[in-house]
């Protein structure tokens, strides 16, 4: 068998805590990570299918466009590539299809998820070495000892940095560019800023997939903590906010009500809200700038015509 399995026993944060300490705070606010229970990540699946929802598409039309400079340039062949976030590994294929790595390493924070998509891609790929690791990649954390110092070449495709702050994303790509070594390469998607009509568009979607989506977070905190909430007293409302540089998800009160999370009751004024996710999005130049404060030189990028999205191949800089 070439699958090894690597479980960390990630400590996920308590959903209960988080709520507590996010409905006392002003202004309200959760973390996205909660959004992806099995019906959020069922309905996440199915924004990625809307028209507005640009992202899938347009990334997969730039791998398509610039295959061959793309695997030229990223010279996978002997050399380890590693996927934090990996998900269902569908997105790795286009590279693995191409070049032929010395060992794939994919993580992801569901141990079930991860062990179900590493099974597949080690029956599809029966010669690659793979060392799947179930850990949480937004912390802090460390490679098994199995995988070579040398040669490693991380791949972070989707916009999933634009979850993070701008200082949060430093410090992010600072411990891939650590763990990368002196030839590291790190093989990166980033959403761009662009028209605001595009931009909500994407995020408010004429089918509600988004809005459902927003809204399950309320389902899952009534379900799992028998919380008393009403999921037709809030509304969903996401917006670009241009002089901050990123899409707001919020949930917003329809009317002053009250929400009672076990012995806790916190009130709700009509308009206010509970800050849900961020999606930060950047030029091309303001990524490359955010990377070179991370250790990381720019040494291509590839964008679509209308540049709605950027591909970033970074090396890790000397010194």
């Amino acid at each position: 068998m070439n699958l090894q399995f690597h479980d960390y026993h990630p400590q996920s944060d308590d959903l209960r805590q988080c709520v507590m300490t996010g409905f006392a705070g002003s202004p309200k606010q959760l973390p996205p990570k909660f959004f992806y229970d099995e019906e959020g990540s069922r309905l996440f699946a199915q924004i990625c299918e809307q028209p507005e929802y640009y992202v899938p598409a347009v990334e997969r039309s730039i791998f398509e466009t610039h295959a061959a400079d793309i695997m030229r340039s990223l010279a996978l062949d002997g050399r380890t590539l590693i996927e934090p976030g990996a998900g269902c590994g569908r997105k790795v294929r286009f590279l693995l299809d191409r070049a032929s790595a010395a060992m794939y390493v994919p993580m992801d924070i569901s141990a079930e998820h991860l062990r179900s998509s590493a099974q597949r891609l080690a029956a599809d790929y029966p010669h690659l070495p793979i060392h799947a690791v179930c850990v949480d990649h937004t912390q802090p954390f460390t490679l098994p000892d199995e995988i070579p110092v040398a040669g490693r070449i991380f791949f972070y495709p989707g916009s999933s940095l634009g979850n993070f702050s701008p200082v949060e994303a430093i410090g992010f790509l600072s411990d891939l560019r650590n763990k990368a070594g002196a030839q590291g390469r790190l093989l990166i998607g980033i959403d761009t800023k662009k028209s605001v009509e595009v931009l909500n568009r994407a995020y408010n979607d004429a089918a509600g997939v988004t809005a459902a989506f927003n809204l399950n977070l309320l389902r899952r905190i009534r379900q799992e903590l028998a919380a008393e909430v009403q999921l037709d007293g809030f509304s969903h409302h996401a917006f670009y906010n241009e002089p901050r540089g990123r899409i707001e998800m919020h949930l917003v009160s329809r009317r002053d009500q009250c929400v009672r999370v076990a012995d806790r009751r916190f009130e709700f004024k009509a308009g206010e809200s509970i800050h849900t996710e961020n999606s930060y999005k950047y030029s091309p130049q303001e990524f490359q700038e955010l990377a070179w404060e991370a250790g990381w030189d720019s040494d291509k990028v590839w964008l679509d015509p209308l540049h709605y999205f950027s591909v970033h191949l970074l090396k890790a800089r000397k010194g």
